[in-house]
């Protein structure tokens, strides 16, 4: 499986993932993160909150995102320099989120490609921001 060299990267070119939470993933998230936190893991406890249900890790989000980038734009060999977010709204169990990658800088002589990025459920964002990588070049 190969990716996009930066060459084949153009302005505005997007690709996005659709994913839907499950509490399988939000419990899997917790292990493999450490992030433990009831809101995430205990239905009695979240119902408290402002929520008033589980939900899902922020960063779960990011994480979707990062699937985007190494999966479809630029894909396979793509290393992450930075990735800054903005968390909107919550992220329920069942919801379906479409994360999303967008190009809007590209450097060809660092081979660095700045994207937009954003997590929608229903149109709406949950998260938003921005991401640098490093994209192989085809002469490299």
């Amino acid at each position: 499986m190969t990716g996009l060299f930066f060459e084949d990267l153009a302005l505005d070119q997007s690709a996005e993932i659709a994913r839907t939470v499950t509490a399988a993933e939000v419990e899997a998230f917790a292990a493999v993160s450490g992030d433990t936190n009831p809101l995430h893991l205990d239905d009695d406890y979240a119902r408290g909150t402002a929520f008033g249900q589980r939900i899902a890790h922020g960063m779960l989000a990011g994480a979707y995102i990062s699937a985007v980038l190494g999966t479809r734009l630029p894909g396979p060999g793509a290393v992450y320099v930075s990735q800054s977010l903005r968390f909107r709204r919550p992220v329920a169990i069942g919801d379906q989120v479409t994360a999303r990658a967008t190009v809007k800088d590209l450097d060809p002589r660092r081979g660095w490609v700045t994207l937009a990025t954003a997590c929608l459920v229903n149109g709406k964002t949950v998260a938003d921001g921005e991401a640098v990588v490093i994209v192989p070049k085809r002469s490299a």
